[in-house]
Protein backbone atom coordinates (compact mmCIF):
# COMPACT_ATOMS: atom_id res chain seq x y z
CA UNK A 1 0.00 0.00 0.00
CA UNK A 2 1.35 3.46 -1.13
CA UNK A 3 1.96 6.10 1.51
CA UNK A 4 0.14 9.55 1.48
CA UNK A 5 1.43 12.10 0.26
CA UNK A 6 2.49 13.78 3.82
CA UNK A 7 3.14 10.67 5.24
CA UNK A 8 5.77 10.24 2.23
CA UNK A 9 7.54 13.50 3.48
CA UNK A 10 8.04 12.43 6.97
CA UNK A 11 9.75 9.19 6.03
CA UNK A 12 11.94 11.22 3.53
CA UNK A 13 12.02 13.75 6.73
CA UNK A 14 13.45 10.75 8.81
CA UNK A 15 16.78 10.45 6.05
CA UNK A 16 17.72 14.20 4.78
CA UNK A 17 16.73 17.68 4.50
CA UNK A 18 12.43 18.25 3.05
CA UNK A 19 11.19 21.94 3.06
CA UNK A 20 9.46 22.94 5.66
CA UNK A 21 5.69 21.88 5.99
CA UNK A 22 2.87 21.08 8.47
CA UNK A 23 -0.14 18.68 6.68
CA UNK A 24 -3.93 18.18 7.89
CA UNK A 25 -6.21 16.02 7.73
CA UNK A 26 -10.10 17.16 6.92
CA UNK A 27 -11.67 17.08 10.67
CA UNK A 28 -15.15 18.30 10.55
CA UNK A 29 -15.30 21.83 12.04
CA UNK A 30 -11.52 22.40 11.75
CA UNK A 31 -8.44 20.93 10.21
CA UNK A 32 -6.40 18.46 12.41
CA UNK A 33 -2.69 18.25 11.91
CA UNK A 34 -0.91 15.19 10.95
CA UNK A 35 2.62 16.02 10.71
CA UNK A 36 5.24 18.69 10.57
CA UNK A 37 9.15 19.45 10.20
CA UNK A 38 9.55 23.47 10.89
CA UNK A 39 13.09 24.78 11.87
CA UNK A 40 13.18 25.05 15.33
CA UNK A 41 10.71 22.58 16.50
CA UNK A 42 11.45 19.00 17.10
CA UNK A 43 10.35 16.74 14.15
CA UNK A 44 5.99 16.45 13.95
CA UNK A 45 6.06 19.33 16.86
CA UNK A 46 2.21 19.36 17.75
CA UNK A 47 1.38 23.29 17.21
CA UNK A 48 -2.01 25.06 19.83
CA UNK A 49 -3.98 25.36 16.34
CA UNK A 50 -4.08 26.46 12.77
CA UNK A 51 -2.93 29.23 12.82
CA UNK A 52 -0.36 28.81 14.92
CA UNK A 53 1.59 26.39 12.54
CA UNK A 54 0.82 28.70 9.55
CA UNK A 55 2.50 31.59 11.34
CA UNK A 56 5.35 29.84 12.60
CA UNK A 57 5.78 28.48 8.74
CA UNK A 58 5.60 31.57 7.25
CA UNK A 59 7.83 33.31 10.09
CA UNK A 60 10.68 30.52 9.00
CA UNK A 61 10.27 30.42 5.50
CA UNK A 62 13.39 32.09 3.79
CA UNK A 63 11.00 34.02 0.84
CA UNK A 64 8.39 34.52 3.88
CA UNK A 65 5.61 32.81 1.79
CA UNK A 66 3.78 29.54 1.52
CA UNK A 67 2.08 27.07 -0.44
CA UNK A 68 -0.97 25.06 0.21
CA UNK A 69 -1.11 21.98 -1.77
CA UNK A 70 -4.42 19.63 -1.34
CA UNK A 71 -5.05 16.11 -2.31
CA UNK A 72 -7.29 12.93 -1.42
CA UNK A 73 -5.49 9.71 0.10
CA UNK A 74 -6.50 7.47 -3.15
CA UNK A 75 -5.05 10.14 -5.21
CA UNK A 76 -2.17 12.58 -4.14
CA UNK A 77 -2.25 14.55 -7.37
CA UNK A 78 -2.59 17.85 -6.43
CA UNK A 79 -6.94 19.58 -6.25
CA UNK A 80 -6.74 23.21 -5.27
CA UNK A 81 -3.12 24.41 -4.85
CA UNK A 82 -2.27 27.97 -4.09
CA UNK A 83 1.37 30.04 -4.61
CA UNK A 84 3.09 32.09 -2.80
CA UNK A 85 0.81 33.20 -0.22
CA UNK A 86 2.15 35.53 2.66
CA UNK A 87 -1.07 36.21 4.74
CA UNK A 88 -2.04 34.49 7.70
CA UNK A 89 -5.73 35.56 7.21
CA UNK A 90 -5.83 34.30 3.84
CA UNK A 91 -3.90 31.20 4.20
CA UNK A 92 -5.94 29.94 7.07
CA UNK A 93 -9.32 30.76 5.37
CA UNK A 94 -8.50 28.83 2.05
CA UNK A 95 -7.02 25.89 4.06
CA UNK A 96 -10.08 25.29 6.13
CA UNK A 97 -12.50 25.44 2.92
CA UNK A 98 -10.80 22.64 1.94
CA UNK A 99 -10.27 20.67 5.06
CA UNK A 100 -14.79 20.74 5.30
CA UNK A 101 -14.49 19.52 1.17
CA UNK A 102 -12.74 16.35 3.01
CA UNK A 103 -9.61 17.05 0.99
CA UNK A 104 -6.26 16.42 2.71
CA UNK A 105 -3.95 19.76 3.00
CA UNK A 106 -0.49 20.30 2.79
CA UNK A 107 1.33 24.02 3.94
CA UNK A 108 5.14 24.15 2.75
CA UNK A 109 7.35 26.90 2.33
CA UNK A 110 7.85 28.23 -1.01
CA UNK A 111 11.13 27.30 -2.72
CA UNK A 112 12.06 30.12 -5.81
CA UNK A 113 13.35 27.28 -8.31
CA UNK A 114 15.30 30.97 -9.96
CA UNK A 115 17.60 31.31 -6.64
CA UNK A 116 20.37 30.26 -8.78
CA UNK A 117 20.35 26.88 -8.05
CA UNK A 118 19.11 23.78 -10.08
CA UNK A 119 16.28 20.75 -9.68
CA UNK A 120 16.92 17.34 -11.09
CA UNK A 121 17.48 13.09 -10.34
CA UNK A 122 19.93 10.94 -9.27
CA UNK A 123 19.50 7.08 -10.76
CA UNK A 124 21.34 4.45 -11.60
CA UNK A 125 24.84 6.44 -11.08
CA UNK A 126 23.33 9.46 -13.35
CA UNK A 127 22.76 12.73 -12.02
CA UNK A 128 20.37 14.91 -14.53
CA UNK A 129 19.59 18.42 -13.52
CA UNK A 130 18.88 22.15 -14.56
CA UNK A 131 18.23 25.81 -13.64
CA UNK A 132 14.89 27.66 -13.04
CA UNK A 133 13.59 24.63 -12.34
CA UNK A 134 11.59 21.79 -10.12
CA UNK A 135 13.29 18.11 -10.23
CA UNK A 136 10.58 17.13 -13.46
CA UNK A 137 13.24 19.16 -15.39
CA UNK A 138 14.42 15.94 -16.58
CA UNK A 139 11.47 15.52 -18.67
CA UNK A 140 12.36 18.21 -20.87
CA UNK A 141 15.16 19.46 -23.31
CA UNK A 142 18.51 20.36 -22.57
CA UNK A 143 18.73 19.18 -19.00
CA UNK A 144 22.49 18.48 -17.60
CA UNK A 145 23.50 14.66 -18.03
CA UNK A 146 26.43 13.25 -16.52
CA UNK A 147 28.31 10.44 -13.69
CA UNK A 148 26.81 11.49 -10.31
CA UNK A 149 29.64 11.49 -8.83
CA UNK A 150 31.26 14.06 -11.61
CA UNK A 151 27.70 15.74 -11.27
CA UNK A 152 28.55 15.95 -6.87
CA UNK A 153 32.20 17.73 -7.86
CA UNK A 154 30.80 20.54 -10.19
CA UNK A 155 28.17 20.99 -7.78
CA UNK A 156 30.49 21.59 -4.76
CA UNK A 157 33.02 23.50 -7.03
CA UNK A 158 30.27 25.94 -8.07
CA UNK A 159 28.34 26.25 -4.97
CA UNK A 160 30.61 25.80 -2.34
CA UNK A 161 29.70 22.83 -0.77
CA UNK A 162 28.61 19.52 -0.71
CA UNK A 163 25.30 17.95 -2.23
CA UNK A 164 23.56 15.77 0.51
CA UNK A 165 22.34 13.18 -2.11
CA UNK A 166 22.03 10.41 0.89
CA UNK A 167 21.77 6.62 -0.78
CA UNK A 168 20.94 8.78 -4.17
CA UNK A 169 22.83 6.02 -5.96
CA UNK A 170 20.50 2.94 -4.52
CA UNK A 171 17.06 4.36 -5.83
CA UNK A 172 15.46 7.51 -7.33
CA UNK A 173 16.02 10.64 -5.83
CA UNK A 174 14.50 13.92 -6.62
CA UNK A 175 16.35 17.09 -5.56
CA UNK A 176 16.94 21.14 -5.21
CA UNK A 177 20.16 22.65 -4.74
CA UNK A 178 19.94 26.20 -3.42
CA UNK A 179 22.15 28.54 -2.44
CA UNK A 180 20.58 30.16 0.44
CA UNK A 181 20.05 27.34 3.69
CA UNK A 182 16.45 26.47 3.82
CA UNK A 183 14.38 23.27 4.63
CA UNK A 184 13.50 22.03 8.33
CA UNK A 185 17.33 21.40 8.92
CA UNK A 186 18.21 24.83 7.09
CA UNK A 187 20.84 22.87 4.72
CA UNK A 188 21.32 23.38 1.26
CA UNK A 189 20.34 20.50 -0.68
CA UNK A 190 16.53 19.54 -0.53
CA UNK A 191 14.97 16.32 -0.71
CA UNK A 192 11.87 15.93 -2.10
CA UNK A 193 11.13 12.41 -3.35
CA UNK A 194 13.09 9.28 -2.91
CA UNK A 195 12.49 5.37 -3.86
CA UNK A 196 14.69 3.11 -2.59
CA UNK A 197 14.80 0.07 -5.15
CA UNK A 198 18.08 -0.64 -7.01
CA UNK A 199 18.42 1.07 -10.05
CA UNK A 200 20.11 -0.50 -13.19
CA UNK A 201 23.27 0.89 -14.30
CA UNK A 202 22.46 4.08 -16.59
CA UNK A 203 24.30 5.76 -19.17
CA UNK A 204 24.34 9.45 -18.94
CA UNK A 205 24.01 11.75 -22.38
CA UNK A 206 26.87 14.01 -21.38
CA UNK A 207 26.57 17.12 -23.47
CA UNK A 208 26.75 20.83 -23.82
CA UNK A 209 25.70 23.42 -24.21
CA UNK A 210 23.00 22.42 -21.88
CA UNK A 211 20.58 24.41 -19.56
CA UNK A 212 23.41 24.32 -16.70
CA UNK A 213 25.75 25.28 -19.14
CA UNK A 214 24.00 27.71 -20.38
CA UNK A 215 24.01 29.24 -16.73
CA UNK A 216 27.38 29.82 -16.06
CA UNK A 217 28.67 30.15 -19.17
CA UNK A 218 30.06 27.63 -21.74
CA UNK A 219 33.68 28.06 -21.15
CA UNK A 220 33.06 28.15 -17.33
CA UNK A 221 31.26 24.43 -17.79
CA UNK A 222 33.93 22.84 -20.13
CA UNK A 223 36.84 24.04 -17.83
CA UNK A 224 34.88 22.50 -15.14
CA UNK A 225 34.24 19.45 -16.23
CA UNK A 226 37.96 19.46 -17.32
CA UNK A 227 39.25 20.19 -13.70
CA UNK A 228 36.88 17.36 -12.38
CA UNK A 229 38.15 14.63 -14.60
CA UNK A 230 41.39 15.74 -13.45
CA UNK A 231 42.88 17.51 -16.41
CA UNK A 232 45.65 20.42 -15.65
CA UNK A 233 43.65 23.57 -15.77
CA UNK A 234 44.57 27.21 -15.13
CA UNK A 235 43.21 28.72 -11.69
CA UNK A 236 39.90 30.10 -12.66
CA UNK A 237 37.58 32.56 -10.73
CA UNK A 238 34.29 33.07 -12.19
CA UNK A 239 31.98 36.28 -11.62
CA UNK A 240 28.61 34.98 -12.56
CA UNK A 241 25.57 36.73 -13.02
CA UNK A 242 23.82 34.36 -10.83
CA UNK A 243 25.92 32.60 -8.49
CA UNK A 244 27.87 33.89 -6.40
CA UNK A 245 32.09 34.04 -7.17
CA UNK A 246 33.64 30.51 -6.87
CA UNK A 247 37.44 29.28 -8.13
CA UNK A 248 38.88 25.82 -9.40
CA UNK A 249 42.06 24.58 -10.83
CA UNK A 250 45.66 24.85 -10.41
CA UNK A 251 48.17 27.61 -9.55
CA UNK A 252 50.45 27.99 -12.75
CA UNK A 253 54.05 29.87 -12.84
CA UNK A 254 52.83 33.29 -13.74
CA UNK A 255 51.05 35.92 -11.55
CA UNK A 256 49.55 37.55 -14.91
CA UNK A 257 45.55 36.43 -15.75
CA UNK A 258 43.15 36.62 -18.31
CA UNK A 259 40.38 38.35 -18.35
CA UNK A 260 37.72 35.91 -20.79
CA UNK A 261 33.77 36.72 -21.22
CA UNK A 262 31.92 33.38 -21.16
CA UNK A 263 28.96 33.56 -23.49
CA UNK A 264 26.36 30.78 -23.22
CA UNK A 265 27.47 29.08 -25.67
CA UNK A 266 30.07 28.92 -27.86
CA UNK A 267 31.07 32.24 -29.87
CA UNK A 268 34.27 31.75 -31.39
CA UNK A 269 36.19 34.83 -31.10
CA UNK A 270 33.22 37.49 -30.56
CA UNK A 271 33.89 38.64 -27.25
CA UNK A 272 36.48 40.13 -25.26
CA UNK A 273 39.69 37.84 -24.11
CA UNK A 274 42.05 39.99 -22.66
CA UNK A 275 45.39 39.59 -21.44
CA UNK A 276 45.59 41.51 -17.76
CA UNK A 277 42.50 42.22 -15.47
CA UNK A 278 39.27 43.90 -16.36
CA UNK A 279 36.20 44.95 -14.35
CA UNK A 280 34.37 41.97 -15.12
CA UNK A 281 31.26 43.78 -14.48
CA UNK A 282 32.37 46.61 -16.29
CA UNK A 283 32.65 44.56 -19.05
CA UNK A 284 29.77 42.44 -18.46
CA UNK A 285 27.93 45.84 -19.21
CA UNK A 286 29.22 46.86 -22.17
CA UNK A 287 29.49 43.23 -24.19
CA UNK A 288 26.02 42.46 -22.84
CA UNK A 289 23.81 45.67 -21.55
CA UNK A 290 20.41 43.11 -21.94
CA UNK A 291 22.06 40.48 -19.71
CA UNK A 292 21.16 37.41 -22.08
CA UNK A 293 24.27 36.62 -24.15
CA UNK A 294 27.40 36.28 -21.27
CA UNK A 295 26.50 34.68 -17.99
CA UNK A 296 29.84 35.46 -16.44
CA UNK A 297 33.54 36.20 -16.89
CA UNK A 298 36.73 34.14 -15.95
CA UNK A 299 39.91 35.55 -14.28
CA UNK A 300 42.20 32.89 -15.55
CA UNK A 301 45.49 32.20 -14.70
CA UNK A 302 48.18 32.82 -17.85
CA UNK A 303 50.00 29.96 -18.63
CA UNK A 304 53.72 31.40 -19.60
CA UNK A 305 53.41 29.61 -22.75
CA UNK A 306 55.94 28.32 -25.43
CA UNK A 307 53.39 26.69 -27.65
CA UNK A 308 49.61 27.23 -27.51
CA UNK A 309 46.92 26.04 -30.12
CA UNK A 310 44.38 23.32 -30.48
CA UNK A 311 43.20 19.56 -30.88
CA UNK A 312 39.80 18.40 -32.28
CA UNK A 313 38.48 14.52 -33.29
CA UNK A 314 38.23 15.02 -37.14
CA UNK A 315 35.86 13.07 -39.20
CA UNK A 316 38.36 9.88 -39.45
CA UNK A 317 37.85 9.95 -35.71
CA UNK A 318 41.74 10.46 -35.12
CA UNK A 319 43.26 13.87 -33.31
CA UNK A 320 44.57 16.56 -34.73
CA UNK A 321 46.56 18.78 -33.28
CA UNK A 322 47.92 22.41 -34.30
CA UNK A 323 49.53 25.39 -33.11
CA UNK A 324 51.96 27.90 -32.93
CA UNK A 325 54.94 29.29 -31.26
CA UNK A 326 54.38 31.24 -28.20
CA UNK A 327 50.51 32.26 -26.83
CA UNK A 328 47.91 31.09 -29.12
CA UNK A 329 45.47 34.22 -29.44
CA UNK A 330 46.82 34.89 -32.77
CA UNK A 331 46.37 31.71 -34.55
CA UNK A 332 43.13 30.93 -33.06
CA UNK A 333 42.05 33.90 -34.62
CA UNK A 334 43.08 33.09 -37.95
CA UNK A 335 46.11 35.52 -37.88
CA UNK A 336 49.20 33.43 -37.70
CA UNK A 337 49.27 30.23 -39.64
CA UNK A 338 49.81 26.63 -37.82
CA UNK A 339 53.56 25.83 -37.07
CA UNK A 340 55.68 22.79 -36.74
CA UNK A 341 55.20 21.36 -33.03
CA UNK A 342 58.20 19.75 -31.15
CA UNK A 343 57.80 16.19 -30.38
CA UNK A 344 57.72 16.56 -26.84
CA UNK A 345 55.05 19.34 -27.05
CA UNK A 346 52.32 17.26 -29.37
CA UNK A 347 53.05 13.95 -26.80
CA UNK A 348 51.81 15.74 -24.29
CA UNK A 349 48.61 17.36 -25.71
CA UNK A 350 48.15 14.16 -27.35
CA UNK A 351 48.21 12.44 -23.55
CA UNK A 352 46.07 15.41 -22.52
CA UNK A 353 43.75 14.19 -25.61
CA UNK A 354 43.67 10.68 -24.31
CA UNK A 355 42.60 11.20 -21.06
CA UNK A 356 40.11 13.69 -21.73
CA UNK A 357 38.55 10.61 -24.75
CA UNK A 358 38.76 8.12 -22.29
CA UNK A 359 36.44 10.26 -19.54
CA UNK A 360 33.87 12.12 -22.31
CA UNK A 361 34.48 10.79 -25.77
CA UNK A 362 35.36 12.46 -29.11
CA UNK A 363 36.59 16.03 -27.82
CA UNK A 364 38.03 19.60 -28.83
CA UNK A 365 40.23 21.42 -26.64
CA UNK A 366 42.40 24.71 -26.86
CA UNK A 367 45.70 24.27 -24.78
CA UNK A 368 49.32 26.02 -23.62
CA UNK A 369 52.19 24.58 -22.75
CA UNK A 370 54.43 26.10 -20.14
CA UNK A 371 57.91 23.97 -21.62
CA UNK A 372 57.13 21.46 -18.48
CA UNK A 373 53.44 20.33 -19.48
CA UNK A 374 50.21 21.56 -21.25
CA UNK A 375 47.54 22.94 -19.75
CA UNK A 376 43.66 22.89 -20.79
CA UNK A 377 42.40 26.24 -21.34
CA UNK A 378 39.09 25.42 -23.39
CA UNK A 379 37.17 21.99 -23.70
CA UNK A 380 34.45 21.26 -26.03
CA UNK A 381 32.78 17.63 -26.68
CA UNK A 382 32.63 15.95 -29.59
CA UNK A 383 33.95 15.49 -32.42
CA UNK A 384 34.12 17.20 -35.74
CA UNK A 385 33.32 16.71 -39.70
CA UNK A 386 36.53 17.92 -40.58
CA UNK A 387 39.36 16.76 -42.64
CA UNK A 388 42.19 17.88 -44.78
CA UNK A 389 41.05 21.04 -46.57
CA UNK A 390 37.17 20.30 -45.62
CA UNK A 391 36.63 22.18 -42.93
CA UNK A 392 32.24 21.26 -43.77
CA UNK A 393 31.58 18.28 -45.73
CA UNK A 394 29.14 18.55 -48.52
CA UNK A 395 28.03 20.16 -51.83
CA UNK A 396 26.54 23.81 -52.85
CA UNK A 397 24.38 25.20 -55.87
CA UNK A 398 27.32 27.72 -55.53
CA UNK A 399 30.56 29.27 -53.78
CA UNK A 400 31.57 32.09 -52.53
CA UNK A 401 34.97 32.81 -52.03
CA UNK A 402 36.53 34.25 -48.06
CA UNK A 403 39.50 35.63 -47.80
CA UNK A 404 41.22 34.67 -44.64
CA UNK A 405 43.02 38.14 -44.58
CA UNK A 406 39.65 39.75 -43.91
CA UNK A 407 39.38 38.41 -40.31
CA UNK A 408 36.81 36.89 -38.01
CA UNK A 409 34.46 39.31 -37.62
CA UNK A 410 34.37 39.94 -41.31
CA UNK A 411 33.77 36.05 -42.00
CA UNK A 412 30.95 36.70 -39.30
CA UNK A 413 28.76 39.21 -41.34
CA UNK A 414 29.66 37.40 -44.41
CA UNK A 415 27.99 34.13 -43.34
CA UNK A 416 25.12 35.79 -42.08
CA UNK A 417 24.26 37.20 -45.83
CA UNK A 418 25.32 34.25 -47.07
CA UNK A 419 21.94 32.10 -48.97
CA UNK A 420 21.33 28.77 -47.69
CA UNK A 421 22.48 27.01 -51.12
CA UNK A 422 25.87 28.60 -50.53
CA UNK A 423 29.07 27.30 -49.70
CA UNK A 424 32.63 28.88 -48.39
CA UNK A 425 35.94 28.31 -50.27
CA UNK A 426 38.56 29.45 -47.73
CA UNK A 427 41.37 31.53 -49.36
CA UNK A 428 44.27 31.19 -47.53
CA UNK A 429 46.57 29.09 -44.64
CA UNK A 430 43.92 28.49 -41.74
CA UNK A 431 44.36 25.53 -38.94
CA UNK A 432 41.37 23.18 -38.60
CA UNK A 433 41.24 24.42 -35.05
CA UNK A 434 41.09 27.65 -35.67
CA UNK A 435 38.49 29.95 -34.66
CA UNK A 436 37.66 30.63 -38.30
CA UNK A 437 37.33 26.72 -38.55
CA UNK A 438 34.77 26.85 -35.60
CA UNK A 439 32.74 29.19 -36.83
CA UNK A 440 32.34 27.39 -40.58
CA UNK A 441 31.25 24.32 -38.77
CA UNK A 442 28.99 26.31 -36.47
CA UNK A 443 27.37 27.86 -39.63
CA UNK A 444 26.90 24.28 -40.62
CA UNK A 445 27.27 25.00 -44.40
CA UNK A 446 29.52 23.42 -46.94
CA UNK A 447 32.85 24.80 -46.43
CA UNK A 448 36.34 24.03 -48.43
CA UNK A 449 40.41 25.57 -47.92
CA UNK A 450 40.85 26.86 -51.21
CA UNK A 451 44.37 24.65 -52.72
CA UNK A 452 44.07 26.20 -54.92
CA UNK A 453 44.26 30.03 -54.57
CA UNK A 454 47.21 28.95 -52.21
CA UNK A 455 49.42 27.26 -55.00
CA UNK A 456 49.00 30.31 -57.65
CA UNK A 457 50.74 32.00 -55.09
Amino acid sequence: MSLRKDQSLDELARIGNVAQFVSYSPGGTLPLQQYCRVAGHEPNHSFDSVRGGLISLIERSPEGTINLRSFTPDSPRSRDFHYGLANVDEAQSLLERMSAEGLFVIANETVDISDGGVSGVIQGGVAEFAPDDTPRCVEKEGTASMPSDLARAVIRIVFGFEPETIAADRGRLEFSIHPKPRGWRRTHTLMWEYEGTESAPARPAMKWPNRFSQHIGDKTFGLLVAHAIGLPVPRTTCFARRVAPFSFGQDTASREVWTRTCPREQEPGRYTTVKGWTDPFKLLAIEDPQGTAIPAVLCQAAVPATYSGAAITDANGQVVIEGTAGEGDHFMLGRKVPEKIPTSISADVQGLYEHAKAALGPVRFEWVHDGSRAWIVQLHKGATDSAASTIVPGDAHRWEVFKVSRGLEALRGFLDQLPGDVGVRIEGEIGLTSHIADLLRKARRPARIDNSALAGR
